[in-house]
């Protein structure tokens, strides 16, 4: 990842956590300082500023707990669809045959209006539904990520590690894990992306996170070009931001392979 503000005798290593750890000072001071510079845009921008400020901190929030329930997922289901017990592998595919099977809007509107109804303690607030919506169906295609990166680790390695006297389980989390996950690193970043932008989905169940509070402004003021570009922009903005900070960690990780 070529970047031009850090110095040229800088290591790998030493580029990438500055990358990092730029990206994500930005990312915190924009949320943190979001709704004083909207307040400066005239109206109907201007007055509703802190609330599109905590619409995207719900954004940000529901994108970054959905992620982990999804990665949590993923890996689980990896694991059950590469298991060698046929029952775990049936159900791993019956996840992802439902799962990818269907929209995500349908599946945010199940969770929060008809698993009440089949399971009554289930009954979850908007933005837990939300969260679970957006987590199983990450966990889907984040699954099919890993599983590939568990695939593409050479059965010599695992074989030779056996070799050596280390034990399945060593094996497993020292050698084949770790070489997995740097496979699917990327597949992963481009699911964590989407899953930003997808999680404006949650408005349809009355979440207030950054495109109901546009849609919100628009219904009210009859100015779409200003409320819904306001989102937009926020939104580019989030995922420039993301998009630096997960690239810096593909970096680190040196996918490409071109670590001198």
């Amino acid at each position: 990842m070529p970047n031009p503000l850090w110095p040229a005798d800088w290591t790998r290593l030493q580029r990438s956590n500055a990358t990092l750890v730029l990206a994500l000072l930005l990312l915190v001071l924009v949320m943190a300082a979001l709704g004083w510079l909207l307040s400066w845009l005239p109206e109907p921008i201007g007055s509703s500023a802190q609330i599109f400020a905590e619409g995207a901190r719900t954004t940000l929030g529901l994108t970054l707990i959905s992620g982990a329930v999804g990665l949590v997922l993923g890996t689980a289901t990896a694991l059950a669809r590469t298991s060698r017990w046929a029952l775990l592998r049936w159900i791993a595919r019956l996840y992802l045959w439902v799962i990818r099977g269907t929209p995500l809007l349908v599946q945010i509107l199940f969770v929060y209006f008809a698993l009440p109804v089949l399971v009554p303690s289930l009954r979850l607030p908007e933005f837990s539904a939300a969260v679970l919506a957006l987590g199983l169906n990450a966990g889907a295609y984040n699954s099919e990520a890993i599983r590939a990166g568990l695939l593409a680790v050479p059965q010599g390695q695992t074989e030779a590690a056996r070799a050596l006297g280390l034990a399945r389980r060593q094996v497993f989390f020292d050698v084949v894990m770790p070489q997995a996950f740097k496979m699917a690193l990327p597949p992963l970043v481009s699911n964590f992306v989407a899953l930003l932008k997808d999680s404006s989905l949650a408005y349809a169940i009355g979440v207030v996170e950054l495109t109901n509070v546009g849609n919100r402004l628009q219904s009210e003021t009859f100015q779409p070009i200003a409320s819904l570009g306001t989102v937009a922009l926020t939104y580019l903005l989030l995922t420039t931001l993301v998009t630096q900070a997960t690239q810096a960690i593909e970096y680190r990780f040196d996918i490409e392979g071109r670590a001198q």
